[in-house]
């Protein structure tokens, strides 16, 4: 019998350059942190490896530091075994940073720089497909079918797009999705598409350990992998790692519902806030002064988060005379409210300039409405 954890995608090092800076650093902090995480659920589950699918680092040349504390913190964790794969954004053609990590690696850290078996203890083995460049062009997994292992149990690992399971998907780098079957192996772990995908019985992606970008949807999880004997299925189980939450959360309106008043419901509340991300993506229509209170409502909360943003692209904004009137009845203001109400409506503007006239319009609103209070 076997037990292992799968993990991939760690990308050890982002810097996540989009995101203000004091949250830049708890984002960062995070990632490294999710090397002790693994080794508890590890530790937790009587798990005796950890199988890193591709991209630990972030970057082919990622800073001595980065490397360096990786290593030590799964040291720390000794006698767990840690196999870190190559993948696309930490592949082979950084031969530098392969180097390092071969020269600093501690005794319970394996490389699998070489698409060749390893024994990851006595009858189970394991057959990796290194990615040699960020796009290597081929299926590197082919290898795998003419192996020979005795009797013992085959897991592969890779790095790469199934299908459309990708994240930078290219036609001559797609993994067959029957590979487990035609390879003979008894469990596939895949690393690169960010989201946890069970591709059939015997072939996994298990998703990122800690989310770090808003696609999914989905807490940071790794995948717990118990084979009883040689050919029997695994039983997988999924197990959350995740230390902050990615999320987007739909608001539907219609033009009499209160947005400001609906946002309490969907946020979470006590100290789970300070880990969330949170994007509210109010769509339906909504009068002027039903957009511009949901916004206030939305930055009034905002401070209690790691960040809470409203994406109002689906959101058709109602302009009535009245609400022109709440801006200004004559004059200048007025004027630019109502070039802002036509530009806003014009069909033969694209989408995006509308949305721009629509958003300067609320923006306007609210500017008068402070004024007035």
């Amino acid at each position: 019998m076997v037990r292992f954890i799968h993990s991939s995608d760690l990308h050890l090092g982002k810097r996540f350059g989009n995101m203000a800076e004091d949250l830049r650093g708890r984002l960062r902090e995070a990632r490294h942190s999710v090397i002790g995480r693994l080794a508890a659920v590890a530790r937790d589950n009587g798990a005796q490896a950890v199988l890193l699918a591709g991209d630990t680092f972030d970057t082919e040349t990622p800073a001595p530091d980065i490397r360096r504390q990786a290593l030590a913190a799964m040291h720390h964790h000794h006698p767990l075994t840690w196999i870190i794969l190559p993948g696309n954004h930490d592949s082979l053609q950084s031969s530098e940073l392969w180097r390092a990590l071969a020269a600093d690696r501690p005794g319970n850290v394996l490389l699998a720089t070489e698409a060749q078996p390893i024994e990851l203890q006595p009858g189970v083995t394991i057959l990796p497909a290194p990615c040699t460049t960020r796009r290597p062009g081929r299926d590197l997994t082919e290898w795998m079918e003419g192996a020979a292992t005795g009797e013992a149990m085959r897991i592969g690992l890779a790095h790469g797009p199934i299908q459309t399971f990708s994240e930078e998907a290219a036609i001559s780098d797609v993994i067959a999705p029957d590979r487990a079957v035609r390879a003979g192996l008894d469990y596939l772990a895949l690393g690169d598409w960010h989201g946890a995908v069970a591709v059939d019985a015997r072939t996994r992606y298990s998703g990122t350990p800690e989310p770090d970008r808003f696609k999914h949807d989905a807490p940071g999880r790794a995948l717990m992998v118990v084979i009883e004997a040689k050919g029997a299925q695994p039983e997988v189980t999924p197990l959350e790692t995740g230390l902050f939450d990615w999320r987007t959360l739909p608001l539907p309106l219609l033009a009499q519902d209160d947005g400001a008043a609906m946002l309490p419901t969907l946020l979470p509340a006590g100290p789970q806030r300070r880990q969330s991300l949170l994007r509210i993506a109010a769509s339906g229509r909504a009068s002027i002064a039903t957009r511009t209170a949901l916004a206030a409502a939305v930055e009034q909360a905002a401070p209690e988060f790691a960040l809470l943003e409203l994406l109002t692209d689906g959101l058709e904004t109602e302009c009535e005379a009245g609400d022109l009137d709440l801006i200004d009845r004559a004059g200048a203001l007025r004027q630019a409210a109502e070039i802002l109400q036509v530009e806003s409506l014009d069909g033969a503007k694209t989408a995006a300039e509308r949305e721009i006239a629509r958003a300067a319009l609320v923006r306007l609103f609210s500017y008068a409405q402070k004024a007035a209070s």
